[in-house]
């Protein structure tokens, strides 16, 4: 992949248990129509494979993983281990369908959070916000060296 030193580069798939792909393919076109580069790695995606994504793309700006089918907490449940050795040091942004069922609780969200997730979106319309909120934000803290 050869992206010009300046361009915005995300990770972006699928968790591990969920095999759908239109989400992820048109939110893959929705991205790099606004000009990022996205490693996209498709569905059915092992959390070490998105580490692992990161660390062949350390200037990535943030991993985004999708879910669908409701089973994002149990797919991400290695999250603080990989985070405490080191590995998926950007924000961690979670999509689509956090949990099973029709009715939604805070609790869905707190469990992700708590386990590291650093974002969780319902709507895909607002990555690029998200990203450009990321990095405005990454831009405005001091610079230490």
């Amino acid at each position: 992949m050869n992206a010009s030193p300046g361009a915005r580069l995300v990770i972006l798939g699928v968790a591990e248990s969920d095999a759908h792909a239109v989400a992820n393919h048109l939110i893959g076109m929705q991205l790099r129509e606004q000009g990022f580069v996205v490693v996209n790695l498709g569905v059915c995606t092992p959390l070490s494979e998105f580490a692992d994504a990161l660390d062949l793309h350390p200037r990535a700006e943030a991993v985004l993983i999708g879910s669908l089918n409701g089973h994002a907490y149990q797919d991400l449940k290695g999250l603080p281990a990989l985070r405490a050795a080191g590995r998926l040091g950007r924000p961690v942004i979670v999509g689509g369908n956090i949990s099973v069922g029709s009715r939604k609780s805070s609790s869905d969200r707190r469990r992700l959070l708590d386990l590291g997730v650093d974002h969780i979106l319902t709507d895909a319309s607002r990555i690029v916000l998200l990203l450009d909120m990321l990095r405005a934000t990454k831009v405005a803290e001091p610079q230490h060296g």
